[in-house]
């Protein structure tokens, strides 16, 4: 039996959230440049975790998952403009990013563990 990945599955269903926001974007607020920014940082955390758990070794593990850390802050930065500039409603906003704040926890948490453990 496969041990659960709880990073890897947060990191995949975020995916899922965000493809499916910037579709709306896209087809219902006609907003094509900050939601297609939002899709590429938003489903690159889940890559870049799925890269480290098959890192070539301890470094390579911690850069990927600081690439993964980046990823998120980045994509927190466009829901937040997303939201200020009107796109997003303040309900649609703060579940998503409370989503990406509680995956960007975790991921420094496994980061300052793999540092600890090096």
């Amino acid at each position: 039996m496969k041990k659960e990945n709880v990073v890897r599955e947060k990191s995949f269903r975020f995916a899922i959230r965000i493809i499916r926001l910037y579709q709306y974007l896209k087809d219902r607020q006609k907003e094509y440049v900050l939601s297609k920014q939002l899709l590429r940082s938003g489903t690159s955390v889940g890559a870049n975790i799925r890269e480290a758990d098959n890192a070539e070794s301890k470094a390579d593990f911690i850069h990927k998952m600081g690439i993964a850390q980046k990823e998120v802050d980045e994509t927190m930065y466009w829901l937040e403009l997303l939201k200020e500039t009107d796109y997003l409603l303040e309900n649609e906003f703060v579940s998503i990013h409370k989503d990406a704040d509680e995956l960007l926890k975790l991921i420094r948490s496994i980061i300052i563990t793999a540092k600890a453990n090096r």
